[in-house]
């Protein structure tokens, strides 16, 4: 089963070498990065293939051996034999774990999109709650982020806010918190002390490069507008606020958070490359709003895969039944304990599939 494997992305990665060598970045610069991604990610399968093949081979050979009416030979080829078993067999291991944890998103940057799902203002205030969450997050991983858009409300809350974050293995980390996040406690605003649900969505999308997808600019319909809300004297004086419809999948970003009108459009446009890339990636699902949905739901609040028991002091993530019961340290940024562990969930169940 592995030699098969590997010797399929071996003939791969020859195949690209071949065409790396009768192309240059000049002739094709799309093309040429495609390759070279591409070879750089086979060249691990291609050197294990070489590996594996030669013990495979050695135990063929000490096999022959074994058959010899040499006694003395018969016991060193015996000897010698169990090794490579023993080798054979910690390299099939080390082979099952790359494949089950390679991921060809790895190095990929991404952008995040919290939304305010169940709950009104309190929904909105744990957006922001969310948000700060992740930014810890990030700046303990030494990554970085940047604000591509939002819409605020005027308790100090988002609607929504989207933030694109680059770095080492971001990918990797962050997949995993797409979906519906619950959260249970006593708003702020909350007279009474009576105890509030309500929910946020989040998605992930990884981010495009220009190279990655081609924006037809005549699909392209770019209104402008005058920002609203927080922002500074530039709100509602100017229309610098930016709305791109695409006309094919009839997608709309919207940016107002810079005062410079190109400055919003340079980052709708952005906002607007991931989402296409992401159909795509995800060829199966017919428009955006399919895969989103797969990712978020609805927002409504049954739909979770994570609750914020404020009460409780508990942090549940619902797709692998494991609770943290230090909250406060969660909304601090300290996620690596739930991650790894619905990292080490995935590895096992793609194990026994």
């Amino acid at each position: 089963m592995f030699i098969e494997k590997l010797k399929t992305l071996s003939d791969k990665f020859k195949e690209i070498e071949f065409k790396l060598a009768n192309i240059t970045i000049n002739s094709d610069a799309k093309m040429y990065k495609e390759l070279t991604s591409k070879y750089s990610y086979l060249r691990k399968f291609f050197n294990m293939y070489i590996d594996y093949s030669k013990i495979l081979k050695d135990i063929t050979d000490v096999e022959k051996l074994k058959q010899s009416d040499d006694l003395e030979m018969k016991k060193i080829a015996s000897i010698e034999y169990d090794n490579l078993i023993l080798k054979k067999h910690s390299f099939e291991i080390e082979i099952k774990n790359i494949f089950l944890k390679q991921d060809k998103f790895e190095n990929k940057n991404i952008i995040v999109e919290i939304r305010a799902g169940t709950g009104g203002e309190e929904a909105s205030m744990f957006v922001c709650d969310i948000f700060k969450m992740y930014i810890k997050f990030i700046e303990k991983n030494n990554w970085k982020y940047e604000i591509l858009s939002s819409n605020t409300t005027g308790i100090g809350g988002f609607k929504e806010i989207i933030f694109s974050v680059s770095g080492d293995k971001v990918w990797h980390y962050f997949k995993y918190e797409k979906g519906t996040h619950r959260v249970q406690r006593i708003p702020v605003t909350e007279t009474s002390g009576r105890l509030h649900t309500s929910a946020v969505t989040v998605a992930v999308l990884l981010d495009a490069e220009d190279v990655d997808i081609e924006i037809n600019y005549e699909d392209l319909r770019i209104d402008t507008y005058r920002a609203s809300g927080a922002g500074g004297q530039h709100v509602n004086k100017t229309n610098s606020a930016i709305r791109i419809t695409h006309l094919p999948t009839s997608i709309v970003v919207s940016c107002q958070d810079e005062r410079s009108q190109n400055k919003n459009k340079i980052k709708a446009l952005k906002i607007l490359r991931a989402k296409l890339y992401n159909i795509k990636i995800f060829e199966h699902e017919k428009q955006l709003s399919c895969e989103r949905k797969k990712q978020i739901g609805s927002g409504d609040r049954s739909e979770k895969i994570r609750t914020y028991n404020f009460q409780q002091n508990r942090v549940t993530d619902h797709r692998i039944g494991y609770s943290v019961h230090n909250i406060a340290n969660i909304m601090n940024g300290n996620l690596l304990d739930i991650i790894n562990n619905l990292i080490e969930f995935d590895i096992k169940f793609k194990m026994h599939i």
